[in-house]
């Protein structure tokens, strides 16, 4: 049905809506006027929105919706507003020339009348949807450069076609060798000068960020800010000075649009505490004063009433090579009530697992503070967190504030239910070593792999500590520091996914099925299936990544005397198979105490040689087969989503009388669709 435009809504003013039989009867479909799908009476629908590439598009729905008040329907409408108002901000945080080059590639799709059966055509289309998911021209998880399947004399020819300019440098990045790599954390290379991410002007090299911040502003003593986590590093006359994220200063016009939305998310906010926290964040938007970041941090973490939450800011600080400036990223959040209380289970025991952990004594907290669990189910993503979206977050970044006011862990549960729906158990039965790993992993599999992200968010980002005196990670490990905290926190998970403590705590009734089903499935992935998503011949750089390759290559490795873990080849097919999963978990809690000695001592040296020895280089022999094994499934390895609708319905005097939950038709038309809307920064 044809619902009503959003009157007296900034923003939305201008838009309509349509569902699939009324675009039947249009002699031409406008490109950028959103589609919908129709779902079942039963509620059921088709999780896959299409497939290009290596990924596979999906949808999401958002359970709990249409139980939420009015009010609390419009926060979370306003809130998503304002996290796509900012989507340009990681386009162009992610590589200079990427708003010139996706405004040119999309003018050119949506206007080009020439033939539209061709190769070079069919590539032109799957180029613009890998850079779409990718938020540039660089993979999202390989950060190599993506190729066209076209020549330069094509794409010129469209250019001309549809009267389109793209010209000059960024013309000539599509495909020269130039910028091959968004983010380079290699040893041996000036990782900032090599890494083409924008974070840094063109010129600025390593050393001069750590001279830069060697001296900067770093907070009240004991309380370091997140220095360069909101600004651009760059050399004018002579000088490195900073570009802050701001309100009048750089991306000033998207984040003013992520205010107007956020004053209107403070009316609606559901306590007061949470309407204060609003009001921090709009403050430091405003601002850009890392001291209001964190007074809002602490709030936000503290805040832990009602059904609605959020993540919005500049967070995580994967992309940079130094480890210093977060990437823009929302996540919007409605409460799984259910699981949560669950869940909450792990929250309350935290200092029992800190307690019994194998770290050294003075690695221990004594006391673990406010660490908050909740399984929430998505309501809108953008930036970092779109078209790729994590499964699990666990914030604030802060360590001091993490030790003294906790952090907050959210378990994304409808992504992981979509994620789960997509493909079938092919993969996995081509990958097992004999039908005994097939069984654990179908009885046991989904159970392990949420109670694992819950203990790597929970438990494992909270737990130890930094001795006195020693800098953060991101200055003593520098470019390891990302994976070393994921696999330390991976570590944290494994180590007790084997503890009867879980069976005691009513989490599972099987502690040792539970617990083989997560071992075998993790070094099954760390060490093979996580490689169909690279191209032979690549090295493993994504963090998450590389922590799961590092992380079982050692315990491998470490085990073989006692055959801890046997490699088996039949039929031409290699295996891991485990062959003693006590032992294997005392190999985790070894390493568990050295990664944690490494954070808590910032010794760089045994993070590189971790890291570059077991982390990086991958098999060639192994990742061919893996490669070949894996050409017979339809499942991508790579997934990313398509976020519903959320249209609100108005009266005659414009306001809002309710919020409906609306399906997206296709990828490409919510791009089109995000790109007219929430386009707000002009291309450089």
């Amino acid at each position: 049905m044809k619902l009503k435009s959003i009157a007296g809504i900034a923003l939305a003013a201008g838009m309509l809506f349509s569902c699939a039989e009324e675009t039947k009867e249009k002699t031409k479909i406008d490109p950028y006027e959103p589609q919908f799908i129709e779902v079942a009476e039963n509620g059921k629908m088709e999780i896959k929105v299409e497939e290009f590439g290596d990924v596979d598009i999906l949808r999401y729905e958002i359970p709990g919706f249409d139980n939420l008040t009015l009010e609390q329907k419009k926060l979370v409408y306003y809130l998503t507003q304002a996290g796509l108002a900012g989507r340009d901000i990681m386009w162009d945080q992610n590589y200079r020339h990427n708003l010139t080059i996706r405004k040119a590639l999309e003018n050119i799709y949506v206007n080009y009348e020439g033939d539209k059966t061709t190769d070079d055509w069919n590539a032109f289309v799957e180029y613009l949807k890998m850079i779409w998911v990718s938020n540039g021209i660089h993979h999202h998880n390989s950060n190599d450069k993506l190729e066209p399947g076209f020549s330069a004399e094509y794409l010129k020819s469209l250019l001309e076609a549809t009267d389109t300019k793209l010209t000059g440098e960024a013309f000539d990045v599509i495909f020269n060798d130039k910028d091959m790599k968004k983010v380079n954390k290699k040893a041996g290379v000036d990782n900032v000068l090599v890494s083409a991410v924008n974070f840094y002007g063109p010129d600025i090299t390593s050393k001069d960020v750590e001279e830069f911040y060697a001296t900067a502003y770093k907070g009240p003593e004991g309380r370091p800010i997140e220095a360069g986590l909101n600004s651009k590093l760059v050399r004018e006359d002579g000088k490195l000075v900073e570009k802050v994220w701001k309100s009048g200063g750089m991306y000033g016009e998207a984040i003013d649009k992520i205010i107007y939305w956020l004053e209107k998310a403070k009316g609606v906010a559901e306590n007061e505490k949470q309407a204060n926290t609003l009001g921090l964040l709009i403050e430091y938007y405003k601002t850009g004063s890392l001291d209001t970041w964190d007074k809002y941090c602490i709030s936000w973490v503290t805040s832990t009433g009602g059904d609605i939450d959020w993540i919005n800011g500049f967070i995580e600080v994967y992309n940079d090579p130094k480890g210093y400036r977060g990437s823009y990223e929302t996540i919007v959040q409605v409460k799984d009530v259910d699981m949560s209380k669950k869940m909450q289970v792990l929250s309350d025991n935290a200092q029992w697992f800190e307690d019994n952990s194998p770290l050294v004594e003075s690695h221990k907290k004594k006391d673990v503070v406010g660490i908050s669990y909740k399984s929430i189910n998505v309501a809108g993503e953008a930036g970092d967190a779109s078209p790729k979206t994590p499964i699990g977050v666990n914030l604030p970044n802060n360590n001091w504030i993490r030790q003294q006011h906790g952090s907050k862990s959210v378990s994304l549960a409808n992504i992981i239910n979509s994620y789960n729906q997509n493909g079938g158990s092919g993969r996995l039965k081509e990958f097992v070593h004999d039908e005994e790993e097939l069984q654990l992993e179908l009885k046991y599999g989904k159970l392990a792999d949420k109670l694992h992200t819950s203990l790597h968010e929970v438990i494992g980002h909270a737990s130890g500590q930094i001795n006195p005196g020693i800098g953060q990670p991101k200055e003593t490990l520098k470019n390891y520091a990302s994976t070393m905290e994921e696999g330390r926190a991976d570590l944290v998970g494994l180590y007790y996914l084997m503890d009867p403590k879980l069976k005691e705590l009513g989490l599972v009734e099987d502690t040792e099925g539970v617990g083989k089903a997560a071992y075998d499935g993790y070094i099954r992935n760390g060490l093979m299936t996580q490689l169909i998503r690279l191209k032979l011949g690549d090295d493993v750089e994504e963090d998450h990544m590389v922590n799961r390759q590092w992380v079982s290559a050692w315990v491998f490795e470490k085990g073989a005397k006692d055959n801890v873990i046997e490699k088996v080849t039949r039929d031409g097919k290699t295996y891991y198979n485990i062959n003693d999963y006590a032992k294997l978990r005392e190999l985790f809690g070894q390493l568990l105490r050295e990664t944690q000695r490494i954070k808590s001592e910032g010794d760089f040296e045994a993070a590189k040689a971790l890291v570059e020895g077991y982390g990086i280089k991958v098999d060639q022999k192994i990742h061919a087969e893996v490669l070949k094994r894996n050409e017979q499934f339809k499942a991508n390895p790579n997934g990313g989503f398509a976020n519903p609708y959320l249209v609100p319905e108005t009266d005659d005097t414009g306001e809002i009388t309710n919020i409906k939950v609306m399906q997206p038709a296709a990828f490409d038309n919510q791009m089109l669709f995000y790109a007219k809307n929430f386009g707000f920064l002009t291309p450089q």
